[in-house]
């Protein structure tokens, strides 16, 4: 909940200081969570729940500007990340390649994994411990090369 009202701060404060771009983004949020609360069972959404939805939305405007990108379309690409900035305010720091790449050398140890046929089982274990702190992409390219 407090996550929530982070972003309610920070709507009225892009509100007042004009920012379509930051508050394009807090809008995204504000109706996602809202979304997420009326389908969902609870009525309640914990702080990793709301953490989840941020980084999807942050994923989807990175992918958005990368096709723009990829297309020659600055004009569009150029939002789309400055709203993905915008959002990554609200997770966590995340954790660095090293980091990510000492967590999942313990966890290959820990579980055996000999090759590419263990991949799932080290990123299913991979992404619990390391959920909010790392984007999947980057764990999977990690996991990838340790296990070949």
């Amino acid at each position: 909940m407090s996550l929530e009202k982070d972003i309610m701060t920070a709507i009225k404060e892009a509100m007042k200081a004009k920012d379509p771009i930051a508050l394009a983004a807090l809008r995204a949020v504000k109706s996602e969570i809202l979304l997420a609360r009326t389908s969902g069972v609870s009525a309640d959404l914990s702080e990793e729940d709301e953490i989840k939805l941020i980084q999807k939305l942050v994923k989807q405007r990175k992918d958005s500007a990368r096709i723009f990108s990829e297309q020659h379309r600055e004009d569009l690409s150029e939002p789309e990340i400055a709203q993905a900035a915008v959002l990554e305010k609200f997770l966590p720091e995340q954790m660095s390649e090293e980091e990510i790449t000492k967590i999942v050398s313990e966890i290959i140890a820990k579980i055996g994994a000999t090759g590419m046929k263990d991949m799932g089982k080290v990123m299913g274990m991979t992404n619990k411990e390391l959920a909010g702190k790392a984007d999947g992409r980057t764990i999977s390219t990690v996991v990838k090369s340790q296990l070949t």
